[in-house]
């Protein structure tokens, strides 16, 4: 089965209005659809643009706020999938769990309008410390037209072990919405795509944000650049790198996946990453 993936390297800028999210976002799917795309990746907290919006008294709003934003989140990005015909993973988006609790959760938008949702389950110190995030319980895989994928944000993938528990599942797509300010954490994550692509004979789709939130904190510096990585084999491109994006620039990437290519190397390839995991010795996820 092959498919075509779209990531976008979203523009983060201050905005005075939901309608001009709408606008952008609407923009990059419009985008996406002229090339045939399938589906759609959107980066981690690119809805934290909304909070440069800004309350009455002139302030960017507080992250205790995004929340409240929810409903109108999820009629934009379902109603897009639903014209255009597309999967979108909308990024992730900053949810009330109950008690008190928020989490950053990708959202995984259905052509027939359903919705799945997948928590991060990995926090780091800024989320915890700063914006008072709970992490995920659990990871789940999610089926559609093309097969199983899963949704790990940034963090996640530096975690061999839930990739590896994705792949148990089933998943031959990762798609990884990422958020990083600088280099040092661009790098953690592209690397560690890369790593989980070798070592679970996966494709993994990545995107993060790109632009400045001038009014927001902890948005206000962003490294990103979208690629779409593969296992290092033959038919593989040797780099492992399908597409990727010109770092920090507003723009689309765009790559086709083959996943038979996929059970070709997972069985006959030059190295048989996943076939050759030494469960005697170490837990087999699945």
């Amino acid at each position: 089965m092959k498919y075509r993936v779209a990531a976008v390297q979203y523009h983060l800028e201050d905005i005075t209005s939901f309608e001009q999210f709408a606008a952008q976002v609407t923009h990059y799917v419009r985008n996406a659809s002229e090339y045939g795309t399938e589906f759609v990746l959107f980066p981690e907290f690119m809805t934290t643009q909304l909070l440069s919006i800004g309350g009455a008294d002139g302030r960017p709003l507080p992250i205790e706020q995004l929340p409240a934003f929810t409903d109108d989140y999820t009629a934009l990005f379902q109603g897009l999938a639903a014209e255009y015909g597309v999967y979108i993973i909308g990024g992730t988006h900053v949810v009330d769990a109950g008690g008190g609790r928020r989490q950053n959760t990708a959202f995984l938008f259905h052509p027939d309008g359903k919705i799945d949702k997948q928590a991060k389950i990995h926090l780091t110190p800024t989320e915890v410390t700063e914006w008072s995030m709970a992490p995920g319980d659990g990871l789940a895989v999610f089926e559609t037209k093309y097969g199983t994928i899963a949704m790990l944000t940034c963090y996640d993938i530096e975690f061999p072990e839930i990739v590896r528990m994705a792949r148990a599942k089933g998943a031959d797509v990762i798609f990884c919405p990422s958020c990083t300010d600088d280099r040092h954490g661009f790098h953690r994550v592209r690397y560690c795509c890369h790593a989980r692509a070798v070592e679970n004979q996966v494709y993994i789709v990545t995107t993060g944000t790109v632009g400045a939130l001038r009014r927001v904190d902890f948005m206000r510096a962003n490294y990103g650049q979208a690629a779409v990585i593969t296992p290092n084999d033959i038919p593989f491109p040797p780099g492992g790198i399908l597409a990727e994006g010109v770092i920090n620039d507003d723009m689309l990437v765009v790559a086709d996946l083959d996943l038979q290519l996929l059970e070709d190397v997972r069985s006959a390839g030059s190295v048989t990453t996943w076939r050759d995991r030494r469960t005697d010795l170490y837990t087999d996820w699945a």
